[in-house]
């Protein structure tokens, strides 16, 4: 059995589908967890709870952590430390290997290509916390404790990618023939992973014995765009005027005055103010090329239209 811990999200959905070509014995762990494959298991469990974790890994192969919490440093801090020492006891536990889906912020503001030795130098509360947990694995398998390996992502976009900005705020608006926007400056570099090639990523990595004990960039497209090249293509396929605006620091410090998911991204800002480049050639080059930018936006472009059908 393969487990996925924080089921319901974008990735985990993704993750879902992409498992049927490993395994039929899948196993979704959420509060209020929906079946995405016709044979799922679907198992309530709060990661929050020691022994609910344990039960919720019992019997499993792989577990993979895809939990998202609040986006709030308070929360993060709180609870991040507390799911990721829980799961990693409950796969200690009953021999489960770890697969763990990981962002950047470790990283902090970086000037050119970010690898998988890019030394973490967080700058923010949440790059702090992302640092604490990843360290707290990375600690596990250099001790041989557990076979575990850590996926990072882009910042993401894909199809029913809601918790991205870039959907409400490009594809969303230009569908709807308004102007775009983009977070701070547009004539900027920046990656984007495809949220299908996570999915698909991470089930290979979690299936190839090779792979655990390392950190991975996920597939994601080489030939970055800036903020404005990606809305003239959205814009193009959407066969609109791709107009847009820039939305500043201090924008979103004003906006966070009344809206807390403004006010907790403030600090992440540095990531749209400069090129923000995402290498991932060490996992492409052993297994799959990512899909092109042209390719994601005409597949958000086609969801959004069967939705809108």
């Amino acid at each position: 059995m393969q487990t996925i811990l924080g089921a319901g999200g974008v990735v985990a959905n993704e993750l879902a589908k992409s498992l049927t070509n490993y395994t039929q014995s899948i196993r979704l762990v959420g509060r209020n967890p929906q079946k995405v494959n016709q044979e799922d298991t679907i198992f309530k469990a709060d990661l929050l709870d020691a022994s609910q974790t344990l039960a919720a890994v019992e019997g499993s192969e792989i577990a993979y952590l895809t939990a998202g919490l609040p986006y709030s440093h308070k929360v993060w801090s709180r609870d991040w430390p507390i799911v990721m020492r829980n799961v990693i006891d409950a796969c200690k536990t009953h021999g489960a290997k770890l697969v763990f889906l990981d962002n950047v912020y470790m990283y902090g503001p970086v000037a050119g290509w970010m690898t998988e030795e890019t030394p973490h130098q967080p700058t923010t509360k949440k790059g702090k916390v992302r640092t604490e947990i990843a360290e707290m694995l990375l600690s596990e398998i250099s001790q041989e404790n557990l076979e575990a390996l850590i996926g990072r992502s882009a910042d993401f976009y894909g199809p029913g990618a809601t918790n991205s900005p870039i959907l409400p705020m490009v594809f969303e608006k230009l569908k709807q023939g308004k102007s775009a926007s983009w977070l701070g400056k547009a004539k900027k570099l920046h990656s984007l992973t495809f949220t299908p090639d996570i999915g698909k990523a991470l089930a290979l990595l979690g299936n190839t014995p090779e792979a655990y004990q390392q950190v991975w960039h996920l597939p994601t497209d080489k030939n970055v765009l800036t903020g404005e090249a990606f809305i003239q293509e959205v814009a193009s396929q959407f066969q609109v005027e791709g107009k847009y605006s820039e939305i500043s620091r201090f924008m979103m410090q004003l906006a966070g005055l009344f809206n807390p998911m403004a006010r907790a991204s403030v600090e992440m800002m540095y990531q749209f103010e400069e090129d923000y480049l995402f290498d991932s050639s060490k996992f492409e080059k052993q297994f799959f090329e990512a899909t092109p930018y042209r390719e994601g936006i005409a597949a958000i472009i086609g969801s959004l239209e069967k939705v809108g059908a």
